[in-house]
C-alpha cells in the first residue's frame, strides 16, 4: 500500500494532529503530518463560539444575525484567494477581505502544507493511470478530475471522521482523504462491483451517477444529525451543471427550512460537458444560496489552503447549528468530462491554456520552493511513491475477477419468486448458447 496512514484514516481539521504518513518527520520527506489536521482557534468566525460542543437546534430555527451577516459577507465576496497562482501567500493581513477565512489555515506548518502538496500529485498520478487504463480498454469508462485537485484536496481535508461525504462520480480526490483504497474507485468502472466500499466505514456515499440527486441525500442525512443532536457535519459535492437540477435547489430549500448541518461545495470547472456556464446561470453560482436563505461564498478552487480555509468556516458553522452553506469552487477541467467526451469539439486550446498557468500543484510547489518548505529530496521521493501507486493501481485493476453473472438474479426478492427462476433458467440457457457456438 503506497497511501498514508492519514490516507487510510481520515486527518481530523480540528482537535488533533493525525498521524505521519510514510516516514519520518523530518522536513523534506514524504514523511508529513496528515494536511488539514491544525486545531484552527475559532477567531473571526460569524459571531459565536467555535466550539464543536455548541447545542444543536433541531427544527426549524429563524437565521441568526450572525448567519446575517455572513450571507451578507458571501455575496460581496467575488473570490476568496490565499495563495497566488504564483505561489504567492496573500490574504493573512487583519484588514484583509479573507482574514476571517484565512484564519483557519494561520496556523499550518510545513509538513501539513508538504502533506496537501502529496495528496494533490498522488490524486493527480493516479487519475492519470485510470484515464491510461480505460484507453486501454480495462475500464469502461472514465471521470478524470485533472485540474480540480486543489478543490478535492483542501475541502476533503478539511472534513472530520465524524463528517459525512456525499460525491458525485469525480471525487477522488475526496475519496483518497477519507480513506478510501483508490484502487476501489475502479470496479464500478470496470463493471465489476456496485461501488466497491463500504460507505460507512468511512462516512463516504457511493458514487452517484443521477445527476444532482446527492444533494437531497445529504440533506436528509444532515437533518437526521440535526435530530441526533450530533455534532458531525455533511458535505455534497455536485458540479457547476448540476446546478441546473431540480433536485439542488429542493435540496436548497429543505437545507434552509430545517436548518441542516450541510455544506454544499459547488465545483465549477466551467463545462457541464459541452455546455459552457454562460449557459447555466445569469448570476454567479454562489449567489443562488441568498435566494434560499444562506450564505454562499466564491472560492479559488485551484488554491488549496482557500478551498481548505472557507471549508473549514462553512463546516465549523454547520456544525455550531447555523445551517447550510454554499462553497462555489471556481475552478476549471483541464481534460474531457469523461474518456467519452472529445472536448477540442467545444472549447479551444488558448482558454485550457491559460488554466494551466493557474496549476494547482504548481501553485503549492512555488509556495514550498520560495519558503523553503521542501527541497529537491522530498520531490524526488515523492515521484518515486506516485509510480509506485501508478504500478500498484494497473496491477489490481487488471487482476480483478469478472462477476458472478447470476449473482443479479439472488438478490431481486428476499425469498424468491417464480418469474426470477424462469428469468434465471433462460439467462443461464443463452449462456451456454455461446459455450455450444464455440464446440462447433
Amino acid at each position: 500500500m503506497t497511501e498514508s496512514t492519514a490516507a487510510r484514516k481520515p486527518r481530523r481539521s480540528a482537535g488533533s494532529k493525525a498521524a505521519g504518513t510514510t516516514g519520518t518527520k523530518a522536513a523534506g520527506t514524504t514523511g508529513t503530518k496528515a494536511a488539514g489536521t491544525t486545531g484552527t482557534k475559532a477567531a473571526g468566525t460569524t459571531g459565536s463560539k467555535a466550539g464543536t460542543d455548541a447545542k444543536r437546534t433541531t427544527g426549524t430555527k429563524r437565521t441568526t444575525s450572525t448567519t446575517r451577516t455572513a450571507a451578507k459577507k458571501g455575496s460581496e465576496t467575488e473570490l476568496v484567494q490565499l495563495l497566488t497562482p504564483e505561489g504567492e501567500r496573500v490574504g493573512t493581513a487583519a484588514n484583509s477581505a479573507y482574514a476571517e477565512y484565512a484564519s483557519y489555515v494561520a496556523d499550518i506548518t510545513p509538513d501539513e502544507l508538504r502533506g496537501l502538496y502529496r495528496d494533490m500529485v498522488l490524486t493527480r498520478r493516479f487519475d492519470a493511470e485510470a484515464t491510461a487504463l480505460q484507453r486501454q480498454g480495462e475500464l469502461g469508462l472514465w471521470a478524470s478530475l485533472l485540474g480540480q485537485e486543489a478543490a478535492q484536496i483542501g475541502s476533503g481535508r478539511a472534513t472530520r471522521e465524524d463528517d459525512y461525504v456525499f460525491p458525485t462520480y469525480r471525487e477522488h480526490g475526496v475519496a483518497w482523504c477519507r480513506g478510501v483504497d483508490p484502487t476501489n474507485l475502479l470496479g464500478m468502472f470496470r463493471g465489476v462491483n456496485n461501488g466497491g466500499w463500504d460507505p460507512n466505514s468511512n462516512n463516504f456515499h457511493l458514487y452517484t451517477i443521477v445527476i444532482g440527486s446527492q444533494a437531497l441525500h445529504a440533506t436528509g442525512y444532515a437533518m437526521g444529525v440535526a435530530k441526533d443532536g450530533a455534532d458531525s457535519g455533511v458535505i455534497a459535492y455536485f458540479g457547476d451543471g448540476a446546478s441546473s437540477q431540480g433536485d439542488v435547489s429542493e435540496a436548497f430549500n429543505f437545507a434552509a427550512v430545517y436548518n441542516a448541518p450541510v455544506v454544499f461545495f459547488c465545483q465549477n470547472n466551467q463545462w457541464a460537458i459541452s455546455e459552457s456556464n454562460e449557459k447555466q446561470t445569469r448570476v454567479p453560482l454562489y449567489q443562488r444560496a441568498q435566494g434560499f436563505g444562506f450564505p454562499g461564498v466564491r472560492v479559488d478552487g485551484n488554491d488549496v489552503l482557500a478551498s481548505l480555509a472557507v471549508t473549514r468556516w462553512a463546516l465549523d458553522r454547520a456544525r455550531r447549528g447555523e445551517g447550510p452553506a454554499l462553497i462555489e469552487a471556481y475552478t476549471y477541467r483541464m481534460g474531457a468530462h469523461t474518456t467519452s467526451d472529445d472536448p477540442s469539439r467545444y472549447r479551444h486550446d488558448d482558454e485550457r491554456a491559460a488554466w494551466e498557468a493557474k496549476d494547482p500543484i504548481l501553485r503549492l510547489r512555488r509556495f514550498l520552493e520560495s519558503a523553503n518548505h521542501a527541497d529537491e529530496g522530498f520531490f524526488a521521493e515523492l515521484e518515486a511513491e506516485s509510480e509506485t501507486l501508478g504500478k500498484r493501481v494497473r496491477e489490481v485493476v487488471r487482476a480483478m475477477p469478472d462477476p458472478d453473472r447470476f449473482a443479479i438474479f439472488e438478490h431481486a426478492y428476499a425469498d424468491g419468486h417464480a418469474l426470477v427462476d424462469e428469468e434465471r433458467a433462460q439467462f443461464a440457457a443463452y449462456q451456454a448458447s455461446f459455450a455450444d457456438a464455440e464446440g462447433v
